[in-house]
């Protein structure tokens, strides 16, 4: 097993629970230290919404996922965390979350569990690739060693995060040997956009709360209501990456991509344009917006951004800007801020159980393959599920091996 992440620790779990010797190697010092961090501001393990509708966030890859997510869906992941001793509780946007919303106490309590089924952690390897004959070479404190081992799971993680472990280094070894890769891209990320020097002063760091972004691609029309925040360099935060793989595509083909917000969403057009022609007498225009339409903060400071002078004093247009107001992207955040990857091992170059076709014996799981998934419990559930059906796999694939 290389990568102590959760994919890798969840097929080093089906593996001892099928009575396979395990050791698991990870470069880290720790295993879990992406797992951790994501974990820190409130670990979101799952959703509950229904199962169709879970699927759906994978998009384009949710066929590839739904095998292994109808073996170990949202449920499964709760029970099986409550078999770990940690109660859960549904938040109330249907995220589930342990009941100290902590991630420390889940792994402590599995990694203890793993290692008294004759797990064995290896910190500090750091995966080098293959030696002639198949043997993985790492480098380890105590100098470069080769190991070999009857079957292996690689479940390394994308390239985000990097000083976490995910650094991709693993690309042109799977690469060299015939395996298809797709390129790794910024998933669940912020994206660029050119402010003013007033407004990035002035606004950076606030959220903008209770609007509905939309946009218009080759896929059709995309809608969601939430908030995100205004960064220095652009826009970030959970509606933004909910919208990041179709930005992100719209700005590869076009070299630019356009959402558009509606800052009132619980009041029709023509219920802004009469709120904002009431006669506002000596109050300010930032005043008339929030009393009226309950435009104020970061919204207000957008619309003094993008709206020309002129619109201001005409309700009706104004009330259209309130309503689609164009925002232009240049470019997503590097890959290495982003919270998950996008790309990487094609699910054609592997078997119905995970097995690289080019290379028999060794199973890829998690982040490394080509999905990605908005935040919201997704990204854990997918990596378990994953973890889990390549063990499965490389568990059969060991008894078929062995004559069992």
């Amino acid at each position: 097993m290389v990568g102590a992440g959760p994919a890798g620790l969840m097929a080093a779990e089906v593996l001892a629970e099928a009575g396979i010797a395990v050791d698991v190697y990870d470069a880290m010092p720790s295993a879990g230290r992406k797992f951790l961090l994501a974990g820190i501001g409130g670990l979101n393990i799952t959703h509950s919404e229904p199962a169709a509708a879970f699927l759906a966030r994978y998009g384009d890859r949710a066929g590839a996922l739904a095998p292994m997510l109808e073996a170990f869906g949202a449920e499964a992941v709760r029970e099986w965390v409550h078999g770990l001793g940690i109660d859960t509780f549904v938040g109330s946007s249907g995220r589930v979350f342990p009941k100290e919303m902590k991630a420390a106490p889940l792994l402590r309590a599995w990694l203890h569990r793993l290692r008294g089924r004759g797990v064995r952690l290896h910190m500090r390897h750091r995966w080098l690739g293959w030696e002639a004959g198949g043997a993985l070479a790492f480098d380890t404190p105590a100098g470069r060693t080769v190991r070999r081992h009857d079957a292996v799971v690689l479940a390394l993680g994308g390239a985000s995060w990097p000083r976490l472990g995910s650094d991709a280094a693993w690309v042109p070894w799977l690469a060299g040997r015939g395996i298809r890769i797709e390129p790794l891209a910024p998933a669940n990320c912020g994206f660029e956009i050119d402010w003013s020097p007033h407004f990035r002063e002035r606004y950076a760091g606030q959220p903008v709360r209770a609007v509905t972004l939309a946009l218009s691609d080759e896929r059709g029309e995309w809608r969601r209501g939430g908030e995100f925040v205004v960064s220095g360099y652009g826009v970030e935060g959970s509606l933004i990456y909910a919208a990041s793989a179709r930005l992100r595509e719209g700005i590869a083909r076009h070299g630019r991509a356009e959402l558009r917000l509606d800052l009132a969403p619980g009041l029709g057009i023509e219920r802004v344009a009469e709120e904002l022609a009431w006669p506002r007498g000596s109050k300010s225009m930032a005043n008339h917006l929030r009393a009226r339409i309950k435009v104020d903060g970061a919204k207000a400071g957008l619309l003094r951004e993008i709206v020309p002078a002129a619109d201001f004093q005409d309700p009706a247009r104004l009330a259209a800007w309130v309503k689609s107001l164009p925002l232009t992207l240049r470019a997503p955040r590097p890959l290495a801020e982003a919270i998950s990857t996008a790309g990487g091992v094609a699910f054609d170059a592997m078997d119905e159980h995970g097995m690289l076709r080019a290379l028999p014996g060794v199973f890829c799981a998690g982040e490394m393959l080509d999905w990605e998934a908005p935040t919201g419990g997704y990204l854990l559930t997918a990596c378990l599920a994953g973890g889990r059906w390549s063990g499965q796999g490389a568990a059969r694939w060991l008894a078929r091996r062995n004559g069992a």
